[in-house]
Formats: C-alpha cells, structure tokens, sequence
C-alpha cells in the first residue's frame, strides 16, 4: 500500500467530535500508522488521564502534551489523534505544524453530548454534560481551533468513510 501522506495529519476538534474513530478508520482502510495522545500518555504514566489531572493537575498533562507532540517530528504518514486542548497552546500548534497538517473535526453540541453522554473519562465534562455547558466550552476553544486548522471538516450525520474521502480530498486540494 503507498502512502497517502509524507507529512502526518493532526486531528483536532472537541471531544467526541470522531477523532479517534477517523484515526482508526484511517489506519484501517490506508495504512496510515496511528497515535492516541491520550492513550499513550495514559499508559506512560499508569494513570487514567482523570487520575493524571486529579494528582498532578492541568499544566502537568499540558505539558506531557506537548512532549508528545515534539516527539512526532521524527514520523511521517502518522495520524495522530489529540487531545481536545492540545490547540489551546500556541507551542502545540507549532509542533502540529512543523510535520504536518492540521485536521479540525467539528460537530454540534447536540452531536458531541449524544457522543460523550455515557463516557467517565473526560474530566472537564464530567458534571456538565449537557447542551448548554458543552456549547459553552465549545466556544471558549473555537478561536484556537480555527486558527491551527489547515482544513476543518463537519462530522455530524456522516459516517467515517464519508468523513475521510472529504478529509483526503480536501488535503490533496490543499497541497
């Protein structure tokens, strides 16, 4: 199988906008070699990334991030799916940059609360799982997501095949 890709594809977005089902489905159905930063940094550390937050706090796993991300600068044809704050820091952005496209997933509110509504491991959702509060948070991202986008495409009523045959069309254009 060729590569699709000499450069790796960053997926951004807010949680469960599709990044690790597109990453999956990327790795899957086009060889591409795939990296969960949340997994891989829950597995560094032995801790669930609540764990993580609830004793080492924010800027710790922030900064586990951002180690991550660096890391990547050796790799090629990777998709690597990140955390939904990865983008609210200007040095992640760059690092995304440096090697790679960056992929913003967009859903509605409503399509994200359906997605998360029986998932525990998000802890800056945890006790706001509804509409309103994730429409909030979803705002207070939007400018960063916006502007580390290469390219942003919409996942709500598509499946992950649809999702993808855009995505690479849409970075194929763009090169």
């Amino acid at each position: 199988m060729e590569k699709l890709f000499d450069y790796n594809i960053f997926l951004i977005g807010f949680m469960g906008a599709g990044k690790s089902t597109i990453a999956g489905y990327l790795s899957r159905n086009y060889g591409m070699k795939t990296v969960e930063m949340d997994q891989i940094i829950a597995e560094r550390e032995q801790m669930s990334i609540s764990d993580i937050f609830r004793l080492h706090g924010e800027e710790y796993f922030r900064r586990l991030e951002t180690g991550l991300l660096n890391e990547m600068q050796s790799t090629d044809n990777t998709v690597i799916s990140c955390g939904g704050g990865v983008p609210m820091r200007e040095v992640n952005v760059q690092a995304m940059k440096k090697n790679g496209r960056v992929v913003l997933l967009d859903a509605k509110p409503e399509t994200i609360l359906e997605r998360v509504r029986n998932s525990h491991d998000r802890p800056l959702l945890e006790n706001r799982k509804n509409v309103e509060s994730i429409a909030e948070l979803m705002e207070q991202r939007r400018p960063k997501y916006e502007a580390a986008a290469d390219i942003r495409v919409a996942t709500d009523g598509r499946s992950a095949g649809e999702i993808c045959e855009d995505l690479i069309r849409r970075l194929r254009q763009a090169e």
